[in-house]
C-alpha cells in the first residue's frame, strides 16, 4: 500500500466519523439535548475534522499537486467544504431559530453527500447521467 493510499483510507474513515458526528449532534440540537454541552462533544468534531482536512490535503498533494495537476473534482470538493463548514456553523451555533438551524443542518448533510459523491466518483458532477460523464471524457 502506498503512502497516498494510506492517507486516502484515513480520509475515508474521517469522512464517515465526521458525518456520523454531525448527524448525531444535529439530532441532539433538534431535541435540545444536554449532551451537546459535554466537553468531549465540543472537542471531538474538531479533532476528526482536522484529520479529515489534513488527510485530504496530503492525499491531494501526493496524488495530484506534486505533479502540477488539479482535477476539477478536487476544486469542487474544496469549495463544497467551505459551504459545508458555513452551513454547519449556522446549524450548530449561529442559527437564531430552530427552524433556521434545522434547515442549515439538512442542507449541510446534502452538501456533505455531494462532496462525498464527487470524491468517490472523481467527477465534479456526480449526479448527472453516466452517459454524460462518458461523453465528457471522450
Amino acid at each position: 500500500m502506498t503512502t497516498a493510499q494510506i492517507f486516502v483510507h484515513i480520509h475515508g474513515l474521517a469522512v464517515v466519523l465526521s458525518l456520523i458526528g454531525f448527524i448525531t449532534r444535529g439530532i441532539w440540537m433538534l431535541k435540545d439535548s444536554p449532551r451537546l454541552k459535554a466537553k468531549w462533544v465540543k472537542i471531538t468534531p474538531h479533532v476528526v475534522d482536522t484529520v479529515l482536512l489534513l488527510s485530504a490535503l496530503v492525499a491531494s498533494y501526493l496524488l495530484f499537486w506534486q505533479y502540477g495537476a488539479n482535477p476539477a473534482y478536487v476544486t469542487v470538493m474544496i469549495v463544497g467544504l467551505v459551504v459545508y463548514i458555513g452551513l454547519g456553523l449556522v446549524a450548530l451555533r449561529l442559527g437564531k431559530t430552530k427552524a433556521v438551524r434545522a434547515s442549515a443542518w439538512v442542507l449541510a448533510i446534502i452538501v456533505f453527500l455531494y462532496i462525498s459523491a464527487a470524491g468517490a466518483m472523481k467527477t465534479p458532477t456526480p449526479f448527472t447521467s453516466a452517459s454524460a460523464h462518458t461523453e465528457a471524457k471522450a
